[in-house]
């Protein structure tokens, strides 16, 4: 990986990407987790200043994250300025006051040949629905969410159902199914999904933390993504794909950052994006976010 001072000179000697000048980017779309940020997941100081100059300058902001919308809800409401959501990694775009603008949702019957082809992983499964009411987060039981995510379990515990089995949740058109644990148990389940039947009915997304040993497998409706998410807001706010810059770290950022006219990646990004060839800015720890505003909008 590039170091920092490497992405430095990288961001500060482009004045001008694939023909337009950096200074049009009207829409800045930003990952949240390994992203915005930082280790200790808060906002560092300088971050939120250099959104809140950006969205001074007129840019629109859009949080892109694989969050639910309750769950990042909080950290968008701290940056303290207009902007929309698009959560569940572009199953759901929401204004802060709750406006719906796009829904993508699994359907229940793709939802329940996923529960029957990947018994073996059901343990694993989080099944998550579009309300803030316990049961919006359906598991089995809480037995095999141990190490790393356990922190993510207790935050959410209050909108959690143990259903066992999982699929007698399914009565209605969930936002997704997840699967989370160890690399080599999650590596199991990404080879079993390859040979299923109901992989051509899905979009399947990753997200790894190898110092946690955590993967998360996100099965999406097939349209769903990121990068289809950011591009139909784009779309609907009149902005060219030359206009958009997004900025993100992991595997289920791909999609975004293939789409936007600069694409952005973190000094801490996954090797897959850092192989693309992409813009390469500071770490979540050395406010990376704040750094790529100051080379491309400011």
């Amino acid at each position: 990986m590039r170091s920092v001072a490497q992405s430095d000179r990288n961001l500060h000697s482009c004045a001008d990407y694939n023909g337009f000048r950096v200074t049009s980017i009207r829409l800045l779309a930003i990952d949240i987790d390994g992203t915005l940020l930082n280790a200790k997941f808060q906002v560092s100081d300088e971050n939120l200043a250099a959104l809140r100059r950006a969205h001074a300058r007129g840019v629109e902001i859009a949080l892109v994250t694989g969050r639910r919308h309750k769950f990042a809800l909080p950290i968008a409401e701290q940056l303290g300025v207009p902007l929309t959501l698009i959560s569940s990694n572009g199953a759901l775009t929401r204004s802060l006051t709750g406006e719906t603008h796009h829904r993508d949702l699994l359907p229940m019957e793709v939802a329940r040949q996923l529960c029957h082809e990947m018994q073996a992983f059901t343990k694993h499964m989080v099944i998550s629905f579009d309300h803030d009411q316990p049961g919006a987060l359906a598991i089995e039981s809480f037995a095999a969410f141990t190490g790393s995510i356990f922190g993510w379990i207790e935050k959410n515990r209050a909108f959690i159902e143990c259903v066992n089995p999982i699929e007698k949740c399914l009565t209605t058109d969930p936002i997704q199914a997840m699967f989370c644990g160890s690399f080599d148990a999650m590596r199991m389940l990404r080879q079993s999904l390859s040979a299923s039947a109901v992989v051509k009915h899905l979009t399947v997304l990753r997200t790894e933390y190898p110092m946690r040993d955590l993967a998360i497998i996100d099965l999406m409706n097939r349209s769903c993504s990121k990068g289809a998410a950011i591009s139909r807001w784009a779309e609907r706010l009149g902005i060219s794909q030359a206009g958009v810059m997004a900025i993100g770290d992991n595997h289920n950022d791909i999609e975004m950052l293939e789409f936007a006219g600069v694409p952005v990646i973190m000094g801490n990004a996954c090797e897959e994006l850092t192989s693309r060839g992409w813009h390469v800015t500071s770490t979540h720890d050395d406010h990376g976010v704040a750094r790529a505003i100051e080379r491309f909008i400011e």
